[in-house]
């Protein structure tokens, strides 16, 4: 009796179906997690992972996933020469990123006050960056009007100047207060507002030179520009 003729024959089903009746789990796509959830991103170009630095949300000059995104977050790489802790973004300077009508990146930047001897450092900075990057058409265009305010660096640069030993500006510009009398300068080493001026120029033009009369610390004051 040929047993092997009232058998099925042991072939893979070609089927949907799987063994029992069930249908099998399908095969993750391209690009796609298993359990149907799509995987992490992976990083842009100037992108940290956790913390550190991160692309700008589209208010801050571009949408997600784009170029003009892309070069928000290189720029946050790029240090100021005079205080290495802050980026040019924390200082307030970037005004604009844009792709001209060529495709090439332009970086609108404003200098800190007129004759500021690192603006041309910043400038080279900035192109060297994005040439890295891959951004060879890149250009930076100096932006005047409105002039830069040092009411534009943001609250996580004033804490990065705090923690660098330079206590940040202590009113904003458009008060009209600070033009009558000396602001009250808090020292960055203890917190105590009971500081002196010493000069009224310190380590560069754009900040003053202070004294703290509780721990006896010099420091230097980023000055209300």
């Amino acid at each position: 009796m040929n047993l092997r003729s009232e058998r099925e024959p042991l072939t893979p089903a070609l089927s949907p179906e799987g063994r029992g009746g069930k249908t099998p789990l399908p095969l993750p796509l391209a690009g796609e997690g298993r359990g149907g959830k799509s995987p992490l991103p992976l990083p842009l170009a100037g992108e940290g992972r956790g913390k550190g630095t991160r692309l700008p949300l589209a208010s801050e000059g571009g949408g997600e996933g784009t170029a003009e995104a892309t070069v928000w977050g290189l720029l946050e790489l790029v240090m100021d020469p005079e205080i290495p802790v802050l980026s040019v973004i924390d200082l307030g300077i970037v005004r604009h990123v844009r792709t001209t009508e060529t495709g090439a990146i332009e970086v609108g930047v404003s200098p800190t006050y007129s004759g500021c001897p690192a603006t041309e450092v910043i400038r080279g900075s900035i192109a060297r960056a994005l040439r890295a990057a891959g951004f060879a058409d890149a250009r930076t265009v100096d932006v005047l009007s409105p002039p830069w305010t040092s009411d534009w660096i943001t609250p996580a640069g004033r804490e990065k100047l705090r923690h660098f030993g330079i206590a940040p500006p202590a009113a904003a510009v458009s008060n009209p207060r600070h033009l009558f009398g000396q602001p009250r300068v808090a020292c960055p080493r203890c917190g105590s507002e009971e500081t002196a001026r010493v000069s009224e120029f310190g380590s560069t033009p754009c900040k003053a030179h202070y004294q703290c009369r509780s721990c006896a610390e010099p420091f230097d004051y980023f000055k209300c520009i």
